[in-house]
């Protein structure tokens, strides 16, 4: 099992295929099981980096608050383990906004991004209240509930749906409630002009409370393209993977 080991944490880590690389991000409960499908296609045309954040999966407890910037140079700790000098970052939701904050950290270290369901800051009582209710439970230590719920909500079939909720269910309750609280808090609006890499923004056509964030996305990001995806809601990475895996192909091609 690869972990990379750092002073006060350990990091689980997949790498498969080769080619320009593609670090995967994310969001709260989950783990890199949900990039599956992503993991299995893009591999035959990228090299796929996933990895467990702090407190998730087979990632351990980290005693150090889950933040957006450590997240980030987590992945910068991955990077130089890899020996690459630049990747692509793809996030799904909040791990979506985590590409934003590391293009903003490190843009030398990024070959460009790509944001699932993302958005710059949490501004919406829709959004607010489920990100509010994950603080809840994962602060009374209800995590094989959420692991189960999410699991379910985003797998396409038993088979997978089993695999992400065996994983999920290992987490932290303390680092999976940190990475909610930090999610509720962080804005980056007002620096989104700085980000000059270019951004692939991928939306569900049925995501109609993230709409708002794809236009704010789309309107001030100096270079990115946005497409919204058909017949599905949030759950992208799973419920329409042939198409966000031919978006991606497309767009890292292209770059």
């Amino acid at each position: 099992m690869p972990m990379l080991n750092m002073n006060s944490a350990s990091l689980y880590y997949t790498v498969k295929g080769s080619g320009t690389p593609i670090v995967f991000i994310h969001p709260p409960v989950l783990t890199s099981v949900n990039f599956k499908y992503q993991l299995e296609e893009l591999s035959k045309s990228f090299q796929i980096i996933t990895f467990d954040i702090r407190g998730h999966g087979k990632s351990p407890f980290s005693s150090e608050p889950i933040t957006y910037p450590l997240i980030c140079k987590d992945i910068i700790r991955l990077l130089d383990h890899l020996h690459i000098n630049k990747a692509f970052l793809c996030g799904y939701s909040t791990g979506g906004s985590i590409v934003l904050e590391f293009m903003l950290t490190f843009p030398e270290r990024a070959l460009g991004g790509i944001s699932i369901g993302a958005m710059p800051n949490v501004n919406d009582d829709f959004l607010r209240k489920k990100i509010s209710l994950g603080i809840k439970l994962s602060g009374k230590g209800a995590i094989s509930l959420l692991a189960w719920s999410i699991s379910w909500k985003n797998s396409n079939n038993i088979k997978l749906f089993k695999h992400m909720y065996s994983e999920a269910k290992k987490g932290d309750y303390r680092n999976i409630e940190q990475y909610y609280r930090y999610s509720l808090k962080y804005n980056c609006v007002n620096q989104l002009n700085e980000i000059i890499l270019p951004i692939l923004l991928v939306y569900g056509q049925k995501d109609k409370p993230f709409h708002s964030y794809a236009r704010q996305l789309h309107e001030k990001l100096p270079q990115n393209e946005l497409h919204f995806i058909e017949n599905v809601d949030h759950r992208i990475p799973t419920k329409s993977a042939n198409e966000l895996n031919q978006l991606i192909l497309q767009f890292v091609n292209t770059i």
